[in-house]
Order: C-alpha cells, then structure tokens, then sequence
C-alpha cells in the first residue's frame, strides 16, 4: 500500500469517527434537554428508554448509560412501596455498564450512593442501617475521586435534612453541609455539554429551606 493510499485510509476512518462523535453528542443533548422538563414517572420512563437506545448504539460510551440509570433512580424516588426496588434493580443494572466503561469515576459513585439511598425508603427502619452505610461509602469514594464533584455533598444534605432529628438528621445538620454543595455547583464546570451537570437546583432548594426559621 502506497503512502497516499495509507493516508486517505486514516482520513476516512477519522472522518467517520467525528461524525459518529457529533451523531452521538447530539442525541444526548437532546434527550438531556428533554430530561430537563421530565415531572413525571411516565417522563422519566420516556427518557430512560431513549438514553436505553443510545446505550446500546453506542456501547463504548458511559454516558449512555449513565443517564439511563439516573432517569430510573429519580423514578424511584417518585415511587412508593415495592416498585422503589423495581427502578432500583434497572438503575443499578445500567450504573454497573457505566462503571465498566468509566471504572473510579466519581459521577457513577455518586450515582450509585443515589441508588442505595432511595432502596432506605421501602423500610427505613429495616434498611436504614444497611444502605445507609452502602450508601455512605460510595458518597465517600465520590468525594476522594473527585473533590470538585458538587454532587456527593448534596447528596449527602439531602439524606441529612431528609432524616429525622431523633436519629442524627434535620435542618442543621443539613445546613453546613448544603452550604458546601452550593458552594461548589458555583465553581464547577462539567467536562462537556453532555457531562453530568444536575442537582444545582435541588441543592438551592433545600438551601433556602433549611434557612427558614
């Protein structure tokens, strides 16, 4: 093979890569617009399933993943009884493949302390010792990976404002440490315009809540 030859193969195949790349990148922004306005199950569910579809176009990508698990947590956090284990069980599936492709990152362990934390609900006082402790850990491992991740240390307030103050929770244990979560959405910069990004909201609001008197 000539050398021209040679070099026309590489440009072809770098080519394609980049188009693959943007086809991939566009998908993802759109569903993440769309995630944006999900308030329901049956949004979230629709999203899932579209993150579902990239994940298997593309199974080099973490990211695909990623969401597909996330979506399915926050159906959990909207669900009661033993569906809460039913989103759990497919959000864990899909943290699993993220954190195969994307093994120490801080983004997945956060994710996975989400996981753990939403399976308390079934029975707080039958679970709460077991995925609280699950849960504490991989908050802990975000956090060693990645100090700049805003996401461990809300996820962190939210189980402490969340539990009730006869077992070490409420509003001013919960304070300092939204404190801390706010204070580093206000620096962080997510890696690209698809990279995990969520919760700045969600730390204002249980800011402003754990402020009132």
């Amino acid at each position: 093979m000539n050398k021209l030859k040679y070099i026309s193969i590489l440009f072809f195949f770098a080519l394609q890569a980049t188009a693959q790349n943007k086809k991939f990148t566009a998908a993802m922004e759109k569903n993440l617009h769309a995630m944006d306005t999900c308030k329901s199950i049956a949004s979230y569910q629709q999203i899932a399933n579209a993150f579902e579809r990239v994940s298997n176009a593309e199974k080099k990508e973490w990211l695909a993943p990623y969401y597909t698990s996330l979506c399915n947590a926050f159906m959990a956090s909207m669900s009661t009884g033993d569906k809460i284990d039913v989103y759990c069980d497919i959000a864990d599936k899909y943290a699993a493949t993220a954190d195969s492709l994307s093994p120490k990152n801080s983004e997945i362990c956060a994710l996975k302390s989400l996981i753990c934390s939403q399976r308390i609900s079934v029975n707080p006082m039958l679970r709460g010792a077991k995925f609280g402790g699950k849960s504490a850990e991989w908050n802990t491992k975000s956090k060693e990976l990645d100090p700049t991740n805003p996401r461990p240390y809300l996820l962190q307030a939210q189980g402490k404002f969340y539990t009730p103050a006869q077992f070490g929770g409420g509003k001013d244990k919960a304070l300092p440490l939204i404190e801390e979560a706010v204070k580093k959405y206000e620096s962080f910069k997510p890696a690209s315009t698809i990279h995990p990004n969520w919760g700045k909201e969600r730390a204002q609001y249980i800011l402003d809540e754990c402020q009132k008197k």
